[in-house]
């Protein structure tokens, strides 16, 4: 019987040792800036209207160094009635992540689809303190489809670049 090898085990493990299988891991998560105005208090405090909750979202990923990126997911929050606006909360929330070995076009679904998701439910909880903090009932974000919003934005730059005209003759 022949001996086995590493290699026939796990072909992505070299004789060596190295492990050249796709990997990626959160490292670290934390607030990397968080700001909450209530410019109408006490006074809004009172307001009968029921407010207006705008929210939008902001993904950016960063590479920090080689095989580690930070990806920030930017809420900003305002609450407005007839009276005025009650609050405003802006939060960029960020994760370290650690790459090994993924190809480059794995990583723009992973950092602006999976790395969101994972993100969302610690900033959505900071949301909710803050407003709460602030004199507020909790804001309970919705739940995000980020992989379904992804994939809304392939489909709608593939849409865009099939309205150009292709080049015609050569320069």
């Amino acid at each position: 019987m022949a001996e086995e090898t590493s290699n026939d085990i796990n072909p992505a493990i070299q004789p060596n040792g190295e492990d050249t299988s796709p990997a990626i891991g959160l490292i670290s998560q934390y607030v990397k800036d968080l700001s909450f105005e209530n410019p109408n208090a006490p006074a809004a405090f009172q307001w009968q209207s029921a407010p207006n909750i705008d929210v939008q979202f902001n993904i950016a990923a960063d590479n920090v160094v080689e095989n580690l990126y930070e990806v920030s997911l930017k809420i900003d929050v305002s609450s407005k009635a007839s009276e005025g606006t009650a609050f405003v909360i802006e939060l960029k929330y960020a994760g370290l992540f650690g790459v090994r070995n993924v190809p480059d076009d794995q990583l723009q679904p992973f950092f602006l689809a999976e790395a969101p998701r994972i993100l969302f439910p610690f900033a959505r909880r900071v949301v909710a303190d803050a407003v709460r903090d602030g004199g507020f009932p909790p804001l309970l974000l919705e739940p995000i489809d980020f992989h379904g919003l992804f994939m809304q934005q392939m489909q709608a730059q593939t849409e865009d670049q099939a309205d150009i005209p292709a080049p015609v003759g050569q320069a």
